[in-house]
């Protein structure tokens, strides 16, 4: 059994309360827009870091991390991307890494909406954990925390704060 943190659009800044939400979380996952290095050091020296890179992110977060991840934890197949859409409205990168992977659990960020939702067609469970930085249009800072056990995800938490 995995607890995971999930979060995306930090945008290079992380909301003081990210530490005490994920604290019992065995591994913190990022979808990507990440913002800076100040960000990877402080989630790294954390918990246990994965992340994909995001359309802000330059320079060396492109070199420590990858477009797309791809992953098993437990026996629950994970698939990671920035600019991934949702059901019904995947982006054609996304529409590949599912059908290439057949994942159980698809992972974007991006629009800065949180989002969990179940996609029969593609037998697998969405989740955009909303923005969790300060830039962009949002007016709340999400972030999400759920179990995966076996292939099964379940308490599932959300963090929601004011922007301000």
């Amino acid at each position: 059994m995995k607890r995971i943190g999930l979060l995306s659009d930090t945008h290079g800044y992380l909301h003081p309360r990210v530490f005490d939400f994920m604290g019992d979380c065995d591994e913190i996952w990022h979808a990507g827009d990440i913002g800076n290095m100040n960000v990877v050091k402080k989630l790294e020296a954390f918990k246990p870091l994965r992340a994909v890179y995001g359309n802000i992110d330059g320079g060396i977060l492109r070199t420590i991390f990858s477009e797309t991840a791809v992953f098993t934890i437990e026996k629950t197949v994970v698939a990671m991307i920035h600019i991934g859409g949702y059901p019904g409205r995947y982006t054609p990168d996304a529409k590949q890494l599912i059908a290439q992977h057949k994942p159980n659990l698809f992972i974007s960020g991006h629009s800065h909406i949180l989002k969990v939702i179940p996609d029969k067609r593609n037998n697998l469970l969405h989740i955009n954990p909303g923005a969790a930085g300060k830039s962009g249009f949002h007016q709340f800072i999400t972030m999400v925390r759920f179990t995966i056990d076996g292939n099964n995800i379940s308490d599932m938490e959300v963090f929601e704060s004011k922007r301000g």
